[in-house]
């Protein structure tokens, strides 16, 4: 099943190219608030036969006539894991881009996760948003998202597999360190629109196994990156297991799980694309903050 948030925090399955409304099966109490998604995904599998009816009966209306939000808008934490491509710690340790340590010391096996800032989340029908630092570049981070849906801690990877509510494609948009200004990870990669996601969550039955999908990006026209996650050096179920002894994980919660090889800069004016097999594609446009 393929669940968006659009259109003030409603939600809907994607059947084809249609969006089916399925906003009242929710507890009254969320329905229509951030928090609508995850307690939809908290009582999915109670919810599950009101669904598949309210699908059936509704015609749907097009996908490109609504306004797509990030699927979770409102999640307790964003897990996201440091360098978790062997090929990106390559590139990154023998890039000029200076002023950062990137070496394995600094990857998913020994660091596991850092946070990102759940406001910078945003949808497929948003853009990004670069800030005014003179000097500074942006990169692309395409990734696959994991999306939890139940309450866990002291997670083994094998029982971790058991809390997988779905997958979705995450940008994880990144200020690059200069020579002169050390900014920490997590500010870099926190600033407003900086985490776009969507544009649905695909359920984990629909996924399968997570462990040989392909991500693509793409600038414009330019394939820059393209990887599989069986390149992953810390795999999917490990990292859940892994933050489950630090934070419980809570339903709706993402895990970011890292960036392949062929990170590059984005500036105003281009159009980031991302694809991953079994789950979909999503573009976002780059422009200029405002403010």
């Amino acid at each position: 099943m393929k669940l968006a948030s659009f259109d003030g925090f409603r939600i809907g399955v994607l059947v084809g190219a249609s969006l089916h409304d399925i906003s009242e099966v929710i507890d009254a109490r969320w329905r229509a608030t951030p928090h609508a998604m995850t307690s939809l995904i908290e009582d999915f599998a109670l919810l599950r036969p009101q669904i598949d009816r309210r699908v059936s009966d509704s015609t749907g209306v097009p996908i490109e006539s609504v306004q797509l939000l990030p699927p979770v808008p409102a999640p307790t934490h964003v897990f996201a894991a440091p360098l978790n491509y062997r090929r990106h710690i390559d590139e990154m340790d023998g890039s000029s881009i200076v002023g950062a340590d990137f070496s394995a010391a600094n990857s998913a096996e020994n660091l596991g996760f850092f946070l990102k800032a759940p406001g910078s989340l945003i949808g497929a029908s948003n853009a990004i948003e670069l800030p005014p630092l003179d000097g500074r570049s942006f990169h692309h981070e395409p990734e696959l998202a994991v999306v939890i849906g139940k309450r866990a801690r002291a997670l083994t990877p094998r029982s971790a597999r058991g809390v997988v509510f779905g997958y979705s494609c995450l940008l994880d948009i990144t200020l690059r360190n200069s020579s002169t200004v050390q900014s920490e990870r997590v500010m870099r990669k926190s600033f407003e629109t900086f985490t776009p996601m969507g544009p649905f969550i695909v359920t984990a039955d629909e996924v399968g196994e997570p462990s040989d999908l392909t991500i693509n990006l793409w600038v414009n026209d330019e394939l820059r990156q393209s990887a599989s996650t069986a390149q992953l050096i810390v795999g999917v179920h490990e990292l859940l297991a892994q933050a489950s002894h630090v934070l419980t994980l809570r339903p709706g919660d993402i895990y970011a799980t890292g960036t392949p090889e062929g990170v590059g800069p984005i500036v105003a004016g281009d159009t980031v694309r991302i694809a991953i097999s079994r789950i979909g594609s999503m573009s976002v446009p780059v422009v200029q903050r405002k403010w």
